[in-house]
């Protein structure tokens, strides 16, 4: 898997022949993924795609002291605006002396397509140094300089002699994949050929030799914690809580790191992952290179996974029997918190949109609760979700549509399968809103998600939308989506077409 010495990394749908276009029920889809038959499954006709420019914004625009160039169209990035206030809300939670978001766009037009972008780049560059004295300046390639031929590895590798800050080129061009999580490859990829490198610390006295050995022993109980952009602060806060009281210590990446603490990552005993989407790239090029291990199987959300990744950890650490008290502990409270609630989410359906490990570890949660899952859709799919996806039994009879966006298969989802609650990402979240259904986030910057008070808090938020559902109720009724009547009449999948896989 060294990809690292290449300028750039491979599309998932080459690395890990990912999917982006299936409909029908839970147990095929696994089944079908397990043979190999899900790559190259198309529409023949899609309404919407994402762009993997966008979602390695959305990690690269929280690395503190770090200045952001998108070489583009003054377009490209545009959606950073509306991450500003929580960059920089989150990086002052880290350290109050950080900057917001700084970004700068090479602003290319119809001169540049023509004459090439080079010297836009370059002059970007030097400003970025000159003007904010970052730590590093994260170069983000659109499509345009993809295009036209743009040589960005050779414009950094000459600003690099001029500038003390650390250049990260990232190779994110939009067109390049439909599967947008390759988003974080791209971004792995050029923190790991660019902010990685291994120090060897100079020992000069029986003082400094001492200090080493405390530093060997920190790192032997240290985990790498690797945290997403869809995780709230509040989240962290909970997954140091469990781990501390298993003895361990955290370094948390990539969000909201410095520059500088991507070389603590090879300082740790074990990397583990929040999100197998996220990390996998990461983590098994972090295997190779320098020797660290890591735990890739599940998310800590719900009680069956929170479970499961706490014991894991143990499990390498030789705590076993630690851990599982801390566990019988945390259950136990959370039955009793849980008790009031439980009525109320009886008979509820609910329909789950989002990541792929995300939608299965939330169907198992709401199950927990007493809700009843009526269909799962996914960005993408690919074999890190054939595990927890294949134990579920109670899913797997229900339809699951894999899709980046298309809007108008929810749509006919959510009118045929008609829930009671929808669960999904802000993008999607208002098309199910707009047909009367009651909504609740997948994840909010600001709010507790993940580990045992995650659940709780999960809870807590249902038990209120489902007792007051009356603002979705008076949406759906004065509120047409762009759909003619005819298409809820149809198979919501009658346009994905299995022929070509």
């Amino acid at each position: 898997m060294d990809y690292i010495s290449e300028k750039t990394p491979p599309v998932r749908e080459e690395r890990l022949r990912a999917c982006n276009a299936y409909g029908g029920s839970s147990d095929k889809l696994v089944e079908k993924s397990k043979k190999g038959c899900l790559n190259g499954i198309k529409r023949k006709f899609s309404q919407t795609q994402g762009c993997q420019l966008n979602l390695s914004l959305a990690i690269i625009n929280t690395i503190r002291d770090a200045v952001v160039i998108v070489h583009g169209p003054i377009g490209c990035g545009g959606g950073s605006l509306s991450q500003a206030g929580v960059n920089k809300g989150f990086k002052q939670l880290r350290d109050s002396g950080s900057k917001g978001l700084l970004w700068v766009n090479t602003n290319l037009g119809e001169n540049e397509v023509i004459n090439g972008g080079e010297a836009n780049l370059r002059e970007a560059i030097l400003y970025a140094e000159k003007e904010f004295r970052p730590s590093a300046i994260v170069i983000v390639n659109s499509c345009v300089p993809a295009i036209i031929g743009d040589d960005v590895d050779s414009v950094v590798e000459q600003a690099q002699q001029e500038v003390s800050a650390r250049i990260v080129p990232v190779h994110c061009e939009g067109f390049k994949t439909k599967i947008q999580a390759s988003a974080y490859d791209a971004v792995y990829h050029g923190i790991l050929r660019n902010l990685m490198d291994n120090r060897e610390r100079e020992v000069r006295s029986e003082e400094d030799e001492l200090e080493l050995l405390k530093e060997k022993y920190r790192a032997s109980r240290t985990v790498n914690v690797l945290n997403v952009s869809s995780m709230s602060r509040i989240d962290e806060y909970e997954l140091v809580r469990i781990l501390k009281a298993l003895d361990l210590n955290l370094n948390i990446l990539p969000c909201y790191a410095h520059p500088d603490d991507f070389y603590q990552a090879t300082q740790a005993a074990l990397n583990v992952s929040i999100c197998a989407t996220h990390d996998d790239y990461f983590v098994e090029h972090l295997k190779e290179k320098h020797n660290i291990p890591f735990i890739l199987r599940t998310i800590p959300i719900g009680v069956k996974y929170t479970n499961r990744w706490v014991m894991d950890i143990a499990r390498f650490f030789g705590i076993e029997e630690e851990a599982q008290r801390f566990i019988d502990q945390e259950v136990k409270l959370l039955e009793e918190a849980l008790e009031p609630y439980r009525e109320i989410f009886k008979g509820k359906k609910v329909l789950i949109g989002g990541g792929e490990i995300r939608v299965v570890a939330n169907a198992e949660l709401l199950t927990y609760l007493g809700l009843e899952v009526v269909g799962l859709r996914a960005y993408h799919y690919d074999q890190f979700g054939d595990e927890m996806l294949g134990e579920q039994e109670v899913v797997q009879q229900v339809p699951f549509n894999v899709a980046t966006g298309q809007p108008f298969e929810q749509a006919n989802l959510n009118a045929n399968l008609k829930p009671d609650l929808y669960m999904g990402h802000v993008g999607t979240n208002v098309w199910a809103a707009k047909q009367g259904i009651p909504v609740l986030p997948l994840f909010q910057p600001s709010q507790l998600f993940l580990g045992y008070t995650g659940i709780f808090e999960v809870a807590r938020r249902l038990a209120r939308i489902l007792r007051n559902p009356s603002f979705n109720r008076n949406l759906g009724a004065n509120v047409k989506l762009p759909y003619f009547e005819s298409w809820y009449e149809k198979d919501a999948f009658s346009y994905i077409d299995e022929g070509n896989a």
